[in-house]
Formats: C-alpha cells, structure tokens, sequence
C-alpha cells in the first residue's frame, strides 16, 4: 500500500511540473511562429492545464478502468471550481473585468449540456465520443476565432505579461517534448497507483477518480489560477478555470467513450452532474455580479470551498455507491 501511495504522490508531483513545462513550451513556440497572446491563452493554455486529465483518462480507459476516467474528467471540474477558485479567491479576491471570461460561461453550460444529453442513456458510446470530440473541435474554432478578434479587452494584456519569452525555439521544443514525455511517465504511475489504492479499499474506480485522481490532476490549475491572483491577473485565474472545463467536458470524457465504450455508474448521471452543474451555476452569478461588475470575494470562495468538502463528505458517507 505505501508503494501505491508514493506512486500515486511522484506521479501527482511530476504531473504538475510536466505540465508546467509542456505549457511554457507549447505557449513560446506558438509566440516565436507569430501567435497573438490571446489566441495562445485561450486555445494552448486551456489545452495545457487540462493535459495530464487527459492522457490519465487515456491512459485509465485503455487500462480497463474507463470509470476512473470518467471520475476523474466530473471530479477534476468540480475540483477547479470549488477547491482551486475556493482558495485563490480566499488568498486574492478576484475581479471579473474580462469580457471575453462573461461570453465563456454559457459556452461552459452549453459544453455542460451537451455531456449531460449524451450521458442520459446511462453510457457512453462511441458515436457520444465522436460528438464529443467534434465538439472540442468547434470549441477550439470558437476560441481562436474570439482570440483573433481585435476588441481591446483586459485579458489581452494579462495573457501578454503572462506567457513566457524565449528567442530559442530550440529550448521552446525540448520543453515541449519533455513536458509531454514526463506527463506520460507520470500519468501512467497515477493510473498505476490509483487503481491499486482503489482495489485494496475495495471502493469503485468512479469514486478514486473524483476523489484522489481529479485532485491531483487539478494542481496545474490550482498553481495556474494562484500566480495568477498574485500577479494581479485576476481574469487569467478564471480564464483557466473555465478553458480547463470546458477541455474536460469534451477532451476528457470523450477518452472512454472512444477507447472502452460502455454503461457508467449511475452516481455519476444523479449525484456528481448536478454538483457540477450546481457549482458553475453559483461560479457564474458571482462573476456577473448583481450590477454587472462581478467578483469573487473571499466569502464567496469560502463558500465554494465549504460546498467543495461537504461534497467530498458526501462521496465518503456515500462510500461508492450513491
């Protein structure tokens, strides 16, 4: 069991830095071949917070566990909302001044919806994962079409200062690759150690991924969204919140629905879905604000965070059942 647990800890430690690095790398190459800023942090960014999500609901999915996978893709949106906005808000109150960040929340409900119509059946089949992946396509259309536009907007300029500068697109690409090749190597001992954690308790894969596995995968976030309260950047701490849900939603669920098809849990459908939906709903009412100048405050990510572990008492209580 200690071997699982150190497995499962390396792997959550070296998917942050993969992360982080397989970002900064990805971000400066896309500057140096002549992408704006915006369209960098709204496509490249969000794709990169939520990478290790993915190749763990891939790597899950291949392994026979596509209810991990699932876990992990509800849990880790309920994880960014409540836990990552819950404690930068509470460290930095976040001011939503963007209005690229107020169009991107009913595209995260509309993104929302449609998994929700493709889980109704109680599975998730191929053809759901073939709409889910065309999806993203769209979505990513969508954000770099927005991206492009050239409406002055504050996120603009955050995404500027935020991105790194390099001149060396040498040292910009040996980040990527080692981003990505590490982020292998550390999913595959989350995957390992999780499902080893989750057989030894005998809880069901569903609740280890909402749980353990969306938790750790939600660290890329959670250090995102924090440097960016703390260098005055508020709408990037959001922004990653909702690109990164968004990629779940689609980029995430679409794994085991094309790599292991098949029903799912209930639990999933009546418990977790409302919660996420519930939590984005509550996120989105304190961004617009009552007059129109949103902002997270630090009761409001109190709040979120006290909904955020009165969830997980919820998981526990319920054990892996609902």
């Amino acid at each position: 069991m200690m071997l699982y647990g150190l497995a499962l800890l390396a792997g959550f430690a070296l998917l942050a830095w993969s992360a982080d690095r397989f970002v900064d790398g990805a971000a400066s190459l896309a500057r140096l071949l002549g992408i704006s800023p915006m369209v960098i942090g709204m496509t490249i960014v969000s794709l990169g917070t939520s990478s290790p999500e993915i190749v763990v609901a891939a790597i899950a999915a291949s392994d026979g566990s596509p209810q991990l996978a699932i876990g992990n893709a509800l849990g880790s949106n309920i994880a960014n909302i409540g836990l990552v906005i819950g404690v930068t808000a509470m460290i930095m109150p976040l001011a939503v001044q963007s209005q690229t960040i107020r169009r991107e929340f009913p595209v995260l409900l509309l993104v929302m919806l449609l998994a929700l119509g493709l889980m109704l059946d109680g599975e998730l089949g191929r053809a759901d994962g073939l709409v889910l992946l065309a999806g993203l396509l769209v979505l990513f259309g969508w954000l770099i079409l927005s991206g492009r536009r050239e409406r002055p907007d504050i996120l603009q300029e955050e995404f500027s200062d935020a991105i790194p500068v390099t001149d060396s697109m040498r040292q910009s690409v040996i980040w990527l690759l080692t981003g990505l090749l590490v982020l292998l190597l550390a999913s595959r001992l989350v995957v390992w150690g999780a499902v080893n954690i989750a057989q030894a308790f005998g809880v069901s894969d569903l609740l280890i991924g909402l749980t353990i596995v969306a938790i750790g995968t939600s660290l890329p976030e959670l250090m995102a969204s924090m440097a960016g309260a703390l260098k005055r950047e508020p709408d990037i701490a959001i922004g990653n919140v909702l690109g990164s849900n968004m990629v779940n939603t689609l980029g995430v669920l679409c794994m085991p629905a094309l790599i292991a098809p098949g029903p799912f849990d209930a639990a999933a459908l009546l418990r977790d879905m409302p919660i996420m939906f519930g939590l984005t709903l509550m996120l989105m009412l304190m961004a617009f604000g009552r007059r129109g100048q949103g902002c997270i405050s630090r009761f409001d990510g109190f709040v979120l965070l006290v909904c955020f572990c009165a969830y997980l008492g919820l998981l526990y209580a319920g054990g892996s059942t609902f």
